[in-house]
């Protein structure tokens, strides 16, 4: 009966969805971020059970709201797309995002970095990848039995689970699509935003045009009604051709 009543006591669990820190420390970092993540929406549009989240705090544990980590970029396979306030493992199939971004800021320490390698290879991430903008440094873990190893080689590395090809140039990190298209950059991610946003403009606009014009149809039609039912009232019906 004791254990009854504490379990009916127990206070409820919050998950907090924010930290209150900004998802980027400086504007490199943040387009970086936001470039990858809103490339690897597009890979995955077509795809229902692909959900991709940038800076979603993730909860692994149920019952433990400091088990937590929000990584940059983040690719669940098995999951459906949607909003999220933050990813709770044991809501989600217990399924744990297959693979990780992070991007690096000066901020950054070490032993942060540490921290998050640890995390994401005790919780079961498939793929760990960090880049460093700054000095263009790109790191990579692969899962194997004994949980995740460093790749020795980042370079022209492809992605088991992405497919997505990664090219470290002199002074850039470029990704490219498994049909062999690079991703776009986020002045063409922009770019392209513009150009969608336009057409739907113009598809809106044709769309008015033409209600305008069914009315305009619909008003010449109703005349001629009217017009014939006033000579049916004052003459009778039409004689036959």
């Amino acid at each position: 009966m004791v254990s009854q009543l504490q379990t009916q006591t127990q206070p409820e669990v919050i998950y907090p969805d924010s930290d209150g820190k900004p998802m980027a420390n400086n504007t490199k970092q943040f387009r970086q971020i936001v470039a990858l993540k809103e490339n690897l929406e597009w890979l995955y549009a077509d795809e229902p059970n692909v959900f991709i989240a940038g800076d979603l705090f993730w909860y692994p544990i149920e019952g433990s709201n400091t088990v937590v980590n929000a990584p940059d970029v983040m690719v669940v396979f098995g999951r459906p797309k949607g909003d999220r306030l933050s990813y709770k493992q044991w809501e989600e199939g217990d399924i744990a995002p297959q693979v990780v971004f992070e991007i690096l800021s000066p901020s950054n320490s070490q032993k942060e970095m540490d921290r998050k390698l640890l995390f994401y290879d005790r919780h079961g991430v498939e793929e760990y990848y960090i880049y460093n903008p700054d000095n263009n440094q790109l790191l990579g873990w692969l899962r194997n039995e004994y949980g995740l190893d460093a790749i020795e080689s980042m370079v022209n590395w492809v992605s088991p689970r992405l497919g997505i090809r990664f090219e470290l140039s002199e002074d850039s990190l470029q990704f490219y699509r498994p049909d062999g298209t690079r991703f776009f950059s986020d002045f063409e991610i922009r770019q392209l935003l513009e150009q969608r946003e336009q057409q739907l403009e113009q598809k809106e606009q044709q769309l008015e045009q033409k209600e305008q014009e069914l009315e305009q149809e619909r008003q010449r039609t109703k005349e001629m009604e009217d017009l014939l039912k006033q000579y049916r009232d004052r003459f009778g019906e039409l004689p036959n051709s």
